[in-house]
């Protein structure tokens, strides 16, 4: 290689190091003001812009001043970057825009926002057409109107973010200026606290003091876009209509019923796996008591089977003997119970011919002892019969 070609190597790759590529177009930044785009007189408001992670620099631009209007570094991650105004005055409400630098270059500059500042005039008065309690699916319009001869009207939702809603005035035979909004079909998305502000053409960020709140109701069942991503609901205005919505928003409508769907047979799965649980445990405890039992009975009937077999051993020994004393003796290995029953059933059981019976698991013995024959000198007397009965 020689020296020439060599030195113009080197020094393109030097050039090439320095020199950032940009793979496409920077994506525009995001713009939007805290606590809202509607401020009082004085009120403190933050602007915000947010880009892409890695930026080094963020310049926002307002309408009618030299660019650019401020500079600020970014916050970490790098993505965004905050404008405070300490005091909104009349020269503060205007159109903004802004557009961050990476080491590729600048981006595009953001949608306009537009801050207004009130305050300065008399407040109008705001009402609702036929009423402000409506059902679900019917129309209603929101009336602002005032006598200072305001030549346009702005509407606002309180704890709603999205831009407010203008409306140029009418002027009225009364000498009144009015404006009308109307909404409708309405749903659940359009209950709330709203206000308006009346403004001159010729000054129109520098409106009145809010009228008072008017509260909208709703009644009946209806889907609720407040339940919905901030990309619908600032899409589709203050009424939403799936059906006429995008597709990509449309999409993801029908994605969030799907979750509302979810979540509801997740629930009811849980409520039924804990039913059967609940049934599976008392099942369980029904099976052994039940079991329990069957062992007591088991025992119990061993107990008997074992005390009738002796009384049988100790009748047959007194049958052998041939004794009148063997009845003690099966007497004593009877019962408490037994002995009680015989001993009021067998008024003289030393000069009768006695004969046993017992019942073992419905199985009946008959035993009979004759004792000595009496003495010739005593009358015969009749032979008795008795019947023991084990009770367990």
């Amino acid at each position: 290689m020689t020296p020439t070609l060599r030195v113009l190597l080197c020094l393109g790759l030097s050039v090439g190091l320095r020199t950032p590529v940009q793979a496409g177009p920077l994506p525009k930044p995001t713009l939007w003001a805290e606590p809202g785009l509607v401020i009082p007189w004085g009120s403190p408001v933050t602007i915000w812009c947010q880009g892409t992670p890695g930026a080094d620099e963020y310049r926002l631009d307002k309408e009618g001043s030299p660019a650019p209007w401020k500079r600020e570094k970014p916050l970490d991650p790098r993505d965004k970057a905050k404008f405070s105004i300490t005091q909104l005055t009349e020269h503060d409400a205007e159109r903004y825009r802004c557009y961050y630098h990476i080491p590729g270059g600048w981006s595009e500059r953001s949608d306009p926002l537009e801050l207004v500042v009130t305050g300065s005039y008399s407040r109008p008065s705001l009402s609702a057409l036929p009423s402000p309690v409506v059902t679900s699916g019917e129309n209603v319009t929101l009336q602002c109107g005032s006598g200072q001869g305001f030549g346009r009207f702005l509407l606002t939702k309180e704890g709603d973010h999205r831009p407010f809603w203008t409306q140029d005035s009418e002027p009225q035979p009364s000498g009144q200026s009015q404006a009308l909004f109307p909404m409708g079909p309405v749903t659940l998305s359009h209950r709330g606290t709203f206000r308006c502000h009346g403004c001159y053409k010729n000054r129109p960020r520098l409106c009145s003091h809010p009228s008072d709140a008017l509260e909208l109701r709703i009644s009946g069942s209806s889907v609720d876009p407040n339940t919905l991503p901030p990309e619908l609901t600032s899409a589709a205005g203050p009424s939403v209509d799936p059906s006429t919505l995008p597709p990509k928003l449309a999409s993801m409508y029908g994605l969030q019923n799907y979750h509302e769907i979810l979540i509801g047979v997740s629930v009811a799965f849980i409520l039924l796996l804990f039913l059967l649980l609940l049934l599976f445990f008392l099942l369980k405890h029904r099976n052994k008591r039940r079991r329990s039992g069957a062992l007591n009975l088991e025992v119990k009937t061993r107990a008997l089977q074992k005390s009738s077999s002796s009384m049988v051993d100790v009748q047959e020994k007194n049958q052998c003997t041939g004794n009148s004393g063997g009845d003690a003796s099966i007497r004593e290995s009877q019962p408490e119970e037994e002995r009680k029953m015989n001993s009021q059933d067998t008024p003289s059981e030393d000069a009768q011919d006695v004969t046993y019976a017992q019942l073992n698991h419905l199985t009946l013995k008959r035993e009979t002892t004759a004792p000595p024959p009496p003495p010739s000198d005593q009358p015969q007397v009749e032979p008795s019969v008795y019947a023991s009965l084990a009770i367990h």
